[in-house]
């Protein structure tokens, strides 16, 4: 049995019933349910039987961020809506969970603003918490960039310096030509520089003497 209850200030809701042992004339109802009623105790209401529609489509809103913090809050709302019988646009109800108790509002319901949740398949969305904040996005400070001089090179101060010598002076031209030749005169690769053998096994009389050949490197 499911029953459209109605306050003198015109606000109304739905509920079913959980037993029958009230008097005549009275009835007792959750506390939540007086909070979206805006009752006090011994107000006068308005109790209609009606018959809702099966949901297939609820979205709810925790009230407040806390409710995020459960390990899998889905899985303790859908324990929990199997103690209610209908659900109505606008209403929160509450969510008891570790001795917390976590107010969940229904802000969307289809097929119609009141629906029943009784033994039906009910598509069950989620809103972002009323109090939830969105993280700040900062930009990660950009890296400081070298600097450049005339020259094109980071560091360099624009002045061209040569080889320094051993005793701190440069080196005169004279001397940097006399180093060049001798360089390009040494031979860098001994050709046939190995030992010489005889096929017959005894040693070679007169082994060949190494040729030196210069590398030279060839620019297109």
């Amino acid at each position: 049995m499911l029953f459209k209850v109605e306050s003198t200030g015109g606000r109304t809701t739905h509920c079913g019933v959980l037993e029958f042992v009230a008097e005549e004339g009275q009835v007792y109802m959750p506390h939540w349910m007086m909070q979206n009623m805006l009752l006090q105790v011994g107000d006068v209401v308005r109790f209609t039987n009606v018959s809702l529609p099966k949901g297939t489509y609820v979205k709810l809103q925790p009230v407040t961020s806390d409710f995020l913090d459960i390990t899998n809050p889905k899985a303790v709302l859908e324990r929990t809506l199997r103690s209610y019988t209908c659900l109505t646009v606008g209403d929160c109800f509450v969510v008891n969970y570790n001795n917390k108790n976590y107010e969940i509002e229904v802000k969307e319901a289809k097929p119609n603003r009141a629906i029943s949740v009784v033994e039906t398949d009910c598509q069950v969305d989620f809103e972002a918490p009323k109090d939830y904040k969105e993280p700040e996005y900062k930009k990660p400070a950009p890296k400081p960039e070298a600097k450049q001089d005339a020259t094109g090179l980071p560091g360099s101060n624009g002045s061209k310096a040569g080889k320094v010598g051993s005793n701190g002076s440069a080196p005169a031209a004279g001397d940097a030509g006399a180093a060049t030749e001798a360089a390009a005169e040494e031979p860098t690769f001994l050709a046939f520089a190995g030992t010489a053998r005889r096929l017959d096994g005894k040693a070679a009389v007169l082994p060949p003497a190494p040729v030196a050949v210069p590398l030279v490197s060839r620019h297109e």
